[in-house]
């Protein structure tokens, strides 16, 4: 019997990024699926977990682990395939991640997307243009530190590509223009080609 539980969602980018790490550590896993759209995540039980009401949340080894970045740390603990035994390297690694974890993200997930609409009042244009404005500026950063070959991990994705590819699926889904960075693109459809990532893609775990 597997005992490492993924509380996901099929469209949390957060909870996409730790189906990768998962897939590339080839941990097996059962998913159960907390719909935000629903609002599953309200609901006293699964807040009895997770008092955060967030997903996703990952039970393995005996612990409940939240936050994305902090349960992909706890996978990649014995072998640093994600980031760099190097502090500078690692620090580096880490900085280029939060671009998108702490800098792009928080600002474009759902519930900040829902407070805009029904608390401020924006229509489809405003959401919009605030959704692309941070996705444009953390993505001109990002394009000019991305390796012109093979992915931000070099000869194998790390946590940089791990937490890029679900942007771009987010981006694309709200018709960001793209076309400036071609090096994120590029490193995007290669991750894609790889079977952990396609795996991952949200479409392939819908409910």
């Amino acid at each position: 019997m597997n005992d490492t539980i993924l509380y996901d969602y099929w469209r949390s980018s957060a909870a996409y990024r730790v189906r990768i790490a998962l897939n590339l550590k080839k941990i097996d896993y059962n998913s159960i699926s907390i719909d935000l759209s629903a609002g599953d995540q309200k609901e006293a039980n699964y807040l009895a977990k997770n008092p955060q009401g967030l997903v996703p949340m990952l039970s393995i080894d005996g612990h409940d682990l939240t936050q994305s970045m902090a349960i992909i740390d706890y996978l990649d603990r014995n072998d640093n395939d994600f980031y760099s035994n190097e502090p500078a390297e690692r620090a580096k690694i880490f900085a280029h991640a939060m671009i998108i974890a702490a800098d792009i993200h928080p600002l474009n997930n759902l519930r900040i997307l829902k407070y805009l609409r029904n608390e401020l009042y924006q229509d489809d244009t405003g959401i919009s243009a605030w959704y692309h404005r941070w996705i444009l500026d953390g993505f001109k950063a990002l394009e000019s530190f991305a390796p012109s070959d093979g992915y931000f991990g070099g000869d194998k994705p790390n946590i940089v590509d791990i937490c890029l590819v679900p942007q771009i699926y987010n981006a694309r889904r709200f018709d960001t223009p793209l076309n400036e960075f071609p090096k994120l693109l590029a490193i995007d459809a290669r991750c894609n080609r790889l079977d952990a990532f396609e795996k991952a893609i949200p479409e392939n775990v819908k409910p």
